[in-house]
């Protein structure tokens, strides 16, 4: 039995209960929106505006990972799952599927690092355990200290089908759970290494470049980035009404700009 799963969803329906004791007494219309952390930032942004030309509708839009997005939309429990991986097969049975933009998954080190770039191989290595001082790809006599995302993290998903393949991440990371951990934890530890969202990336630690490209808007959106991955928004089947209307709006040249201006590429 999956407990973790359980308690995930445990934790958002309670969230969803009390958002709607909250908003109850009004006669709103709600829709409840949960997945991927990545893809939280922008669809608030897309929520907070839509909400502002809708003030009879309430959208809710909470984290919780994409494999909790995914399972929650499929079983009904949400309206909008969001995800930062692409879906397979099994996953992607009976949802429709939306795509919002584009992200790039980051590889991120310390600002006070002299290092400027790995490639996928080095980036491998360090997160399969091979190399483990910075000094074997050009850095200081250093212990690395490797940071990942827990499973169910749609990061994590595209990070290991692109970068790790069938290689396992080396037991001994520090596994934690949301973008914004990854970010603060980097900028604390000289010695560590992360991957992030290019969403969640604000400058105060350093994004390194990857094969020689260095992630950026363009080079997403070009292709050359190699890490690079789907911002979806998935429904149960057809959506209806105000879900209906708010994924239109996202699609929207309007949407489309605050997901540009989120530092996501839009999705046309």
């Amino acid at each position: 039995m999956n407990w973790k799963y359980i308690t995930g969803i445990i934790i958002l329906i309670i969230i969803i209960i009390a958002y709607i004791m909250v908003t109850s007494q009004n006669n709103y219309v709600r829709v409840e929106v949960a997945g991927s952390t990545s893809v939280q930032p922008v669809a608030s942004q897309l929520a907070d505006a839509y909400m502002k030309k809708h003030p009879d509708v309430k959208i809710n839009v909470q984290g919780g990972g994409s494999g909790l997005g995914i399972r929650s939309v499929s079983q009904g429990i949400i309206d909008i799952g969001t995800s930062s991986k692409g879906l397979n097969a099994n996953e992607s049975t009976g949802l429709k599927q939306y795509l919002i933009g584009k992200d790039g998954v980051l590889v991120v080190i310390n600002n006070n690092s002299q290092l400027d770039g790995l490639n996928k191989t080095q980036i491998k290595d360090i997160y399969s355990g091979k190399i483990t001082n910075w000094k074997d790809v050009g850095g200081p006599d250093a212990t690395i200290n490797v940071i990942t995302r827990e499973d169910g993290s749609g990061t994590r998903s595209v990070f290991q089908k692109i970068v790790m393949g069938k290689d396992k991440i080396k037991g001994d990371a520090v596994v934690l759970t949301s973008t914004e951990s990854i970010a603060q934890s980097v900028k604390g530890d000289p010695n560590a290494i992360g991957y992030m969202s290019l969403t969640g990336f604000k400058g105060d630690i350093k994004a390194l470049k990857v094969d020689g490209v260095y992630p950026s808007e363009e080079t997403i959106f070009n292709g050359t980035y190699p890490i690079q991955n789907p911002f979806l928004f998935l429904t149960k089947g057809e959506p209806q009404g105000v879900v209906k209307d708010f994924i239109d709006f996202c699609l929207s040249p309007e949407g489309q700009e605050i997901v540009k201006e989120e530092k996501v590429v839009p999705a046309s």
